[in-house]
């Protein structure tokens, strides 16, 4: 990394990932990628005031370790060679989380590091760790869909939000699975040098910018390939590319070659949502793509997605992100990123106590 002239204590952002054995990979990459970056695009931007992260992957003990992949990574340091203040301080999650959550030495390190970090946050099962510590108590948290019950179970004093993709409570920070450990990032990065260097994060890596909150772990088109082979056929992705058709009960039913009230029942069981509640998500889905992605106006989002009317819509926004759709074009409209990209380089050679 590049340490820019003049007072470097003031340049550099010192983010320090704790991970384990049995880490997932994603959880510790993926967000040291996006802030890696954020470095690059401040380089190809030519500014040389915004301080730039320095990035160091510590573990218990120094050396190389072995991920859920089964594919290796390297902690520079152990945890008590950690000194001095830490801007960000970030957690893994994976496999190896309950190894860690009853390892005395992970635990001890989050206690005594937190306070003197700016912020923390978690990825994934690593907001068990944070809670084990006792750093989440009274707090808002997120972790991984399937372990967002377990998570509510064993820490009674945090609060579980299992819908967002990430949190933020105060200082603490935590995110859903695997790659909303990414979104979290993105966002660190936002408030750290601003929404058009997250914009140009984003699209260089061709991901999306985070999604605002309340938004579910799981958009339409992941809910859609997640029903399993059953009764409703290939019927719930045939709705996420249909959203102009009828979808209502009578004629999904129709398709589905099932009384209303019976494809209702089957439904609800293979999908866990009402045939309604599926439909309108979907809609919503690709209105909001339709508000970030391009120029058409609110009524033709409306009428493309399906829905009856731009009102409509507008109070489909309102119910489920608490937002009106002009105000979340605004916010959250992608515009094209003018910097350049760099010059490829030459390949080479329990409660806790």
């Amino acid at each position: 990394m590049k340490i820019l002239p003049t007072n470097p204590a003031e340049r550099v952002r010192r983010v320090v990932m704790v991970a384990f054995p049995n880490a997932q990979i994603l959880d510790v990459t993926g967000p040291l990628q996006v802030l890696a970056s954020a470095n690059t695009r401040l380089d190809v931007l030519g500014d040389r005031r915004s301080p730039r992260y320095a990035l160091e992957l510590v573990s218990k003990q120094a050396g190389a370790f072995t991920c859920s992949s089964g594919l290796e990574l390297v902690a520079k340091h152990a945890l008590r060679d950690v000194r001095g203040p830490v801007d960000t301080l970030l957690v893994a999650g994976g496999e190896g989380t309950v190894a860690a959550v009853n390892d005395r030495a992970y635990v001890e390190f989050l206690r005594r590091t937190a306070p003197r970090a700016r912020r923390v946050a978690s990825v994934c099962t690593g907001t068990m760790l944070l809670a084990e510590a006792g750093l989440l108590d009274g707090r808002r948290a997120v972790t991984h869909w399937a372990y967002c019950e377990a998570l509510g179970r064993r820490y009674p004093k945090l609060a579980v939000e299992p819908d967002a993709i990430f949190v933020r409570d105060g200082k603490f920070w935590s995110s859903a699975g695997v790659c909303a450990g990414m979104d979290l990032a993105l966002a660190l990065a936002e408030e750290d040098h601003g929404r058009e260097l997250a914009l140009t994060i984003a699209r260089w890596m061709v991901i999306f910018l985070k999604r605002p909150g309340g938004q579910s772990q799981f958009s339409s088109h992941l809910a859609a390939q997640t029903v399993a082979p059953g009764p409703l056929g290939d019927l719930p992705e045939w709705i996420v590319a249909n959203l102009g058709a009828d979808l209502s009960v009578e004629r999904l039913a129709a398709r589905a070659a099932m009384s209303p009230r019976n494809f209702a029942r089957v439904f609800r069981r293979e999908t866990g949502a009402t045939p309604a509640k599926f439909v309108e998500r979907a809609r919503l889905d690709a209105a909001r793509r339709g508000l970030e992605d391009g120029g058409l106006s609110l009524e033709q989002i409306a009428d493309r997605c399906g829905f009856a009317s731009a009102e409509q819509m507008r109070r489909a926004f309102q119910r489920h992100l608490h937002i009106v759709p002009i105000d979340y074009r605004r916010r959250f409209h992608c515009q094209a990123a003018t910097a350049q990209p760099a010059p490829l380089r030459a390949m080479g050679g329990r409660r806790h106590a």
